[in-house]
């Protein structure tokens, strides 16, 4: 029998902007705050009663499905839990910060479970839009990690390598955060000379040094109450590491040529595809400036730890590099490029459509319009035992027997006693895998 729910409980869900929802201790929807009807729709709780049924049309909890669930969660620890999902909505799927909170009785006995959604508006997974796009679990993981940061002032650091979107992460965290409305300056550490280093970070005033006519504004007070992006701090040399260290730490900084001190105000966020760690270790990167930068780090994975993002990748390249033409991928090609490794990552698919799209002459981009490299690399998997993709462990045994049978030079007999089975047991196997 459900508890009865207090005027008061039902008042508590209104307070809250967000969609808010109060459930039992198995899920069912107990009462829902005007929010919650309006992303959902007002009749939603008349067709389900679960909120997984509602929130990812599922048949049974999110932990029963492969997603980790916040509410188990919160009955387990009796603490708030926060997770980021992935919704359906009457809108579309949208990414979800989803918050848990026990509510007691009297006896310390958790009778419900108080759920707040909070829509994020860093990323989405719709292929038509711009900015962060991803739903992979890989993605999910560093976005709730994105949306935590976004809010606060603290320094993050970006690291992964070249190509896997570093600098929109940085636009992504600095537009959804209390400086949106102020300057995004990014600053290329990459090549910098000492001289070239200061001017260009904190101006140089006229006749400063010879070619100095006029004065200049550097990148630092342009920043000022925005964010600051160093990126690739990696190679900054060594000895101009301490100056940087030295705005960071007292956010005092003066022009070349001037007197003046200055007032720095802005956040900072780093990014390098470099391992910081190592290059301290190794004295090539000061410890104290490390620790000053890697309050937040967050790894970005690479491209071929988010193949479930590919195909979505895939559409929203096309549509922006030819938003006229109804371009698709043969099948054969889409294969080609869910195996390749992209070590160039998001930076390298771009070019890969961008050349077929200019060499497919109809719609529909074939293996022969991809590069070389891609080609010879699915070639070199044809040899392997299963695909690199990720399947279903039928198809995959499907694809190691075929390729058993064929690469090997025995009888069934000896096949069968390699793989550690009967021969009855391989014959039976080979006949409902029809193979």
């Amino acid at each position: 029998m459900l508890p009865i729910i207090s005027g008061e409980v039902l008042t508590l869900l209104q307070y809250f902007s967000e969609p808010a929802t109060l459930l039992s201790t198995n899920y069912q929807i107990l009462a829902a705050n005007d929010a919650y009807k309006r992303l959902y729709g007002k009749d939603i709780l008349l067709k389900h009663s679960h909120c997984y049924e509602i929130s990812h049309q599922y048949d049974k909890p999110c932990d029963q499905s492969g997603e980790t669930c916040p509410l188990k969660e919160t009955l387990i620890s009796k603490k708030p839990q926060r997770v980021l999902h992935l919704h359906h909505t009457p809108h579309g799927e949208t990414h979800v910060e989803v918050e848990t909170l026990p509510m007691y009785n009297d006896d310390d006995e958790i009778i419900y479970l108080l759920e707040i959604m909070r829509c994020t508006k860093v990323a989405t997974p719709n292929a038509k839009t711009k900015g962060l796009l991803g739903n992979s679990a890989a993605f999910r993981k560093i976005l709730d990690l994105i949306t935590r940061v976004a809010v606060s002032n603290a320094t993050v650091l970006l690291l992964g390598e070249s190509g896997t979107g570093k600098e929109v992460v940085a636009q992504a965290i600095h537009g959804t955060s209390a400086r949106a409305q102020e300057a995004f300056i990014p600053v290329e550490c990459s090549g910098l000379s000492e001289h070239l280093f200061e001017s260009e970070l904190f101006g140089h005033q006229k006749g400063a040094f010879t070619g100095a006519y006029n004065s200049k504004q550097g990148l630092v007070e342009a920043a000022k109450g925005g964010t600051l992006f160093l990126d690739e701090i990696g190679d900054i040399p060594l000895s101009l590491q301490v100056k940087l260290l030295r705005l960071l730490e007292t956010g005092i900084y003066r022009r070349v040529g001037s007197i003046e001190p200055q007032e720095a105000k802005f956040r900072v966020i780093c990014a390098t595809h470099r391992d910081l760690k190592k290059m301290v270790k190794q004295g090539q990167f000061r410890q104290d400036l490390y620790y000053r930068i890697s309050t937040f780090p967050i790894n970005l994975p690479p491209l071929r730890e988010r193949r479930e993002d590919l195909v979505l990748f895939i559409k929203n390249q096309l549509q922006t590099i030819a938003p006229k033409r109804q371009l698709s991928l043969h099948k054969k090609t889409l294969s080609i490029l869910l195996n390749y490794e992209f070590p160039g990552n998001i930076r390298e698919l771009r070019n890969i459509l961008e050349r077929a799209c200019l060499l497919a002459d109809k719609n529909i981009i074939l293996p022969e319009h991809l590069p070389e490299e891609c080609n010879n690399y699915s070639k070199k998997l044809e040899d392997l035992p299963v695909s690199a993709a990720i399947m279903p462990l039928e198809m995959v045994e499907i694809e190691y027997l075929q390729w058993a049978i064929k690469s090997f030079d025995g009888d069934k007999a000896e096949l069968a006693k390699k793989l550690g089975i009967s021969e009855r047991t391989l014959y039976r196997k080979l006949e409902k895998l029809k193979i």
